[in-house]
């Protein structure tokens, strides 16, 4: 993965002819905070305390002067910053579309590029600019202020510039926490984002079930945390705040508590004031823009940025931006069929007939159909539970056809509708897969699955389960967390949520969807096609591959299987007779682009 430092210090590297221009027009910028407590210190004690008053104006003129540069460095310096900034939103452009292209054309629909091609890459780039403006102002500004300093009093630049490292210290040792709840931020309100849009879709599932107070507490928990994480996140403005007083504030009483002392150093009153005006004007601004625009713009930069990366990639083959690491070529698909033939009889029609299929790593797939379809089948075929009696299934690059049951334990595991639960302890049926686990994983996955109740109601890990003693919904839940914490890379739920309410079957799909690996769910309710990143509708003689949105518009049954009709359409009377498969044609599995 191409990290952030790595593409930043690339876009800085291959334009090194613009930040030289850049930085020798944030020089001429900033000379007037050099040259203002200096100028100033000359007007007060050789023009204005010694009599002079036109010397003074002299000094004062010259003041205005470079004042005059500074208006000329700063509007130049506006200019070179284009020439740094445009170029690297060109690049991630050209990422976002190399990476959609790439991904449409080995079969994953992403219904995101749009969404990074409008909004992340224009968030980057204005962020990009302002942390590009507030580090070459402080940096410029700063050490103006200070070689100002030392031209004039030595000691004195000694006493601000102590304080000052020790704010910036401060500050940079709280920048990788600000950054980790930022993020945290940030995916909290992508999640709270998804759980809404969950709750709305399955509305009406939640209205017929009863299942509106659970559904309510389930939004609730999501909008709690999302508020835990934003106050954590505005309690770092404590650090910030602190910074600032060490680095910004404190030097002002400092030099004014030292005044007597330097006085009788032989320092005039001009060169007080001087070094007061260097601090109050030069470096108190430049270090709250500093804290400022890193802790706000800075810290946008370095999330989106990075979660932009993480999919807008180069396609293979592409040109990655100059000075930037290629990315490694992707490795083989989670889940990989072709030609897959499979009746269940020699005389029987196929249920499935030539069907090819790849599902990429990382994936969220839910294949929907009419009952009898072939769903159940085709989730059996993949596990290897059922041979095929033509073509191959590969699970991670590997054939499934004469692996072991430990073996394929290792790459995928499938919960079927009827969960598998066997008299012994509730560890022991938690553990199943994975021997080794400790008690305290156990503990950490039922609490993101949100089962943390169901196993203290059946009396904790060492309490004895009994199948008969079990409702078969907590059965399918004991074998939902099981699933997790297992070790395989696939995990195939064949109408594993059936004997849930949505709100629950909704919550664990959505955890399963973020869990490290690859999903495949098929589904009991239309409503888990909503979630799903593709959606494959097996549908009579056919099987479509699509989005959820793709699917609407391009398949009369799956409208009819979600509830929708289009304008003027007559209802699909064509479904198969429950029970009863029908074929599929080979190579029937269609790829779109979103």
């Amino acid at each position: 993965m191409t990290t952030v430092g790595a593409v930043t210090r690339a876009a800085l590297r291959v334009r090194r002819a613009a930040l030289v221009r850049l930085a020798a027009w944030s020089a001429a910028e900033a000379l007037p905070a050099a040259l203002t407590g200096l100028l100033t210190a000359r007007a007060v004690d050789a023009g204005f305390l010694a009599g002079r008053p036109d010397v003074g104006l002299l000094w004062l003129g010259l003041l205005a002067a470079a004042v005059l540069v500074g208006a000329v460095g700063t509007n130049r310096a506006y200019a070179c910053l284009g020439d740094v900034v445009e170029p690297f939103r060109d690049d991630l452009l050209r990422r976002v579309v190399a990476g959609a292209l790439a991904g449409a054309t080995d079969g994953r629909v992403d219904d995101a590029a749009v969404g990074r091609l409008t909004h992340q890459v224009e968030i980057v780039r204005d962020t990009w600019a302002g942390l590009l403006t507030v580090v070459r102002g402080f940096l410029f500004a700063a050490c103006a202020a200070i070689v100002g300093l030392f031209s004039l009093a030595a000691p004195v630049a000694l006493l601000v510039t102590v304080p000052v490292l020790a704010g910036l210290g401060l500050f940079a040792a709280a920048v990788p926490a600000m950054i980790a709840r930022q993020r945290e931020y940030v995916l909290a309100d992508e999640r709270l984002s998804r759980v809404a849009v969950t709750a709305i879709a399955g509305h009406r599932d939640v209205s017929v079930s009863g299942a509106r107070e659970q559904v309510t507490r389930w939004v609730g928990r999501h909008v709690d945390a999302q508020a835990r994480v934003e106050r954590r996140l505005a309690a770092m403005a404590v650090t910030r705040g602190l910074s600032l007083a060490v680095g910004g504030w404190l030097p002002v009483p400092v030099v004014v508590l030292a005044t007597p002392w330097l006085v009788r150093q032989g320092l005039g009153p001009g060169a007080v004031l001087g070094a007061l005006v260097y601090v109050v004007r030069g470096v108190q601004p430049a270090l709250h823009t500093l804290v400022q625009g890193v802790a706000a713009g800075g810290l946008r930069f370095t999330v989106t940025l990075d979660r932009l990366l993480r999919t807008a990639v180069p396609a293979p083959g592409e040109a990655a931006p100059a000075g930037g690491a290629r990315p490694a070529p992707p490795g083989p698909p989670a889940l990989s069929l072709r030609g897959v033939t499979f009746r269940y009889g020699p005389h029987a029609d196929p249920v499935l007939d030539g069907l090819d299929l790849d599902v990429p790593d990382g994936d969220h797939l839910v294949v929907v159909g009419a009952s009898g379809i072939g769903k159940s089948t085709l989730a059996a075929v993949i596990a290897g539970v059922l041979p095929p009696q033509a073509g191959t299934v590969e699970v991670g690059g590997t054939p499934v056809a004469g692996a072991t049951a430990a073996e394929l334990a290792r790459r995928r595991v499938l919960i079927p509708q009827e969960a598998y639960v066997f008299t012994g302890s509730v560890r022991d049926n938690l553990r199943y897969l994975r021997p080794d686990l400790a008690d305290l994983e156990i503990a950490r996955a039922a609490a993101r699955l949100g089962l943390s109740e169901l196993v203290d109601r059946l009396g904790g890990l060492d309490a004895t389960l009994r199948p008969a003693g079990l409702s078969a919904g907590e059965r399918q839940q004991v074998a939902l967390l099981r699933a997790w914490l297992s070790p395989a890379p696939l995990v195939i739920l064949d109408e594993a949520t059936c004997h849930l309410d949505p709100a629950t079957e909704a919550r664990l799909e959505t955890a399963f969807a973020e869990r490290p690996g690859t999903l495949v769910v098929i589904a009991h309710r239309v409503s888990s096609a909503l979630r799903a990143r593709r959606v494959l509708l097996l549908d009579g003689g056919r099987a479509l591959l699509d989005s959820h949105p793709g699917l609407l518009a391009r398949s009369a049954a799956y409208r009819e299987l979600v509830g929708y009709w289009e304008a003027g359409a007559e209802p699909l009377r064509s479904s198969p007779t429950p029970g009863r498969s029908a074929p599929l044609p080979t190579g029937s599995v269609r790829r779109s682009s979103p």
